[in-house]
């Protein structure tokens, strides 16, 4: 719909007045801050660190906190996030500024007569309904940002989990290390006291093959740690992993694990991707609102007319155009469409929702479980096991294979319970991820595997 200003002051009034009504983007990183703060403890910065920040942010071992804060900072793939979250602001701005107003001017001759035509107009369609698109412009930017602040989330969740892993590796190769000490020390009594006519060969196969094992074992510790490391290093935007230090274990277990049964009912209050999907079912809800608004209006144009001519009187007059939708029904069943997906999306992230933090949940606490079991009663007994070893063969009742085999056995428990711990640690990080956004809880991994049984008895 077009409405035509005939006079060039009346123009030239509604620019001045256009123009006073301009605005800038509005600053759309400060509400994602405050989503993400409560939980990651530090607000956002739109600025990557200096060499200098970054220097003495690795200067000690990396603890999990500060890698969290160090990859808010320096990952790259989160600013540009970020400043694709300023394209959407800068045209959620632009859709709910005023149209810009438009001239015309025209030419007609017929002999000698010439006729003038000139006017201002501007979009009445677009003006009638700015404040429904206004509203929807702005959830639709309330929703991208509460997506912007679950993909900050999750990258604060999926560096701790790198974390704990790349702790646990490094712990992991340390055992490995142990296991293979073991078992050349084995290996190489085994081999003199064959020389010496006190060993069968099969006893001293079976301690060969063990070392074999443990070699392998160590191979597998050393990969896993380079890529746990490699994982951590870029997530953490690091060009290399050389000046990354880490802590020698994994903190400690605690004393209790959380209390949480209103897991679903906190999820569904706190996850940000079930209040951007309600945000994108209340646009949805408004735009087939606007369609509805519409359909018929902007198909009628509204202006005035004034021709000037050089042989006859100036013609002031209005016009009225009406478009006759013969050949579609226009934006309305899109809108309808569009309505309904997001319908049918929100129900979907509600219930994956619930559904992720009751895993999750669940998940944490049979971590907890099985990590404390580990620490309060298997690795106790193996210690006191490997003591009453150590007794008997001071006593000469055990020879040392047999001492050997129930050290590999007290590496084998700690091994296993360091595994636990790991496993808890991600279950925590999986647990904390899910009552604020999306999350695919880790299964825990299978128990650590200590020596290969190399023949405890000789």
């Amino acid at each position: 719909m077009h409405f035509r200003f005939p006079s060039r002051a009346s123009g030239l009034a509604l620019l001045a007045a256009l123009a006073g009504c301009a605005t800038t983007p509005p600053d759309a990183l400060t509400p994602i801050s405050q989503l993400t703060q409560p939980h990651t403890g530090q607000p956002l910065a739109a600025t990557l660190p200096s060499p200098g920040q970054l220097a003495e942010a690795l200067r000690e071992p990396l603890a999990a906190d500060a890698a969290v804060q160090l990859a808010l900072q320096n990952n790259r793939a989160l600013q540009a996030r970020l400043a694709r979250l300023g394209v959407t602001a800068a045209d959620v701005a632009e859709a709910g500024r005023l149209p810009n107003p438009g001239f015309s001017f025209s030419r007609l001759t017929r002999g000698s007569e010439v006729e003038l035509e000139r006017g201002w107009h501007i979009d009445l369609a677009r003006l009638l309904t700015l404040p429904l698109v206004r509203a929807a412009e702005q959830q639709r930017l309330q929703a991208e940002q509460r997506q912007a602040a679950a993909d900050v989330l999750a990258l604060a969740a999926d560096t701790r989990r790198a974390w704990v892993r790349a702790v646990a590796a490094e712990e992991a190769l340390t055992s490995r290390r142990q296991v293979l000490d073991a078992a050349e020390a084995g290996a190489e009594l085994a081999r003199r006291m064959q020389a010496a006519g006190n060993f069968n060969t099969l006893a001293r196969a079976r301690e060969q093959a063990f070392e074999s094992e443990a070699r392998l074992m160590l191979a597998r510790a050393q990969a896993q740690r380079l890529a746990a490391r490699e994982r951590l290093v870029r997530l953490l935007g690091l060009e290399n992993g050389t000046a990354l230090r880490l802590p020698e274990r994994l903190p400690e277990l605690p004393t209790a694990p959380r209390e949480q049964a209103d897991v679903e009912q906190l999820a569904l209050t706190q996850r940000l991707d079930v209040q951007a999907a309600r945000l994108s079912l209340e646009r949805a809800a408004r735009q087939l609102d606007v369609a509805s608004t519409t359909r018929w209006v902007s198909m009628l144009e509204l202006g005035t007319v004034r021709n000037a001519s050089n042989e006859m009187p100036t013609q002031r007059g209005w016009e009225v155009a009406l478009e006759l939708p013969l050949f579609g029904p226009g934006p309305l069943p899109k809108a309808q469409a569009l309505a309904r997906e997001a319908s049918h999306t929100a129900a979907d992230a509600a219930i994956q929702a619930r559904s992720e933090a009751r895993e999750a949940y669940g998940l944490y606490r049979s971590s907890f479980d099985v990590a404390r079991q580990h620490r309060d009663e298997l690795l106790p007994l193996a210690r006191r096991i490997a003591k009453e070893q150590l007794l008997r063969y001071n006593a000469m009742l055990i020879g040392v294979f047999e001492l050997l085999a129930d050290a590999r056995a007290q590496v084998a428990a700690t091994s296993a319970a360091q595994d636990a711990l790991r496993d808890f640690w991600l279950a925590q990080a999986d647990l904390d991820q899910a009552l604020v956004g999306p999350v695919t809880p880790a299964l825990p991994g299978p128990a650590a595997q200590a020596a290969p049984a190399a023949a405890a008895a000789h």
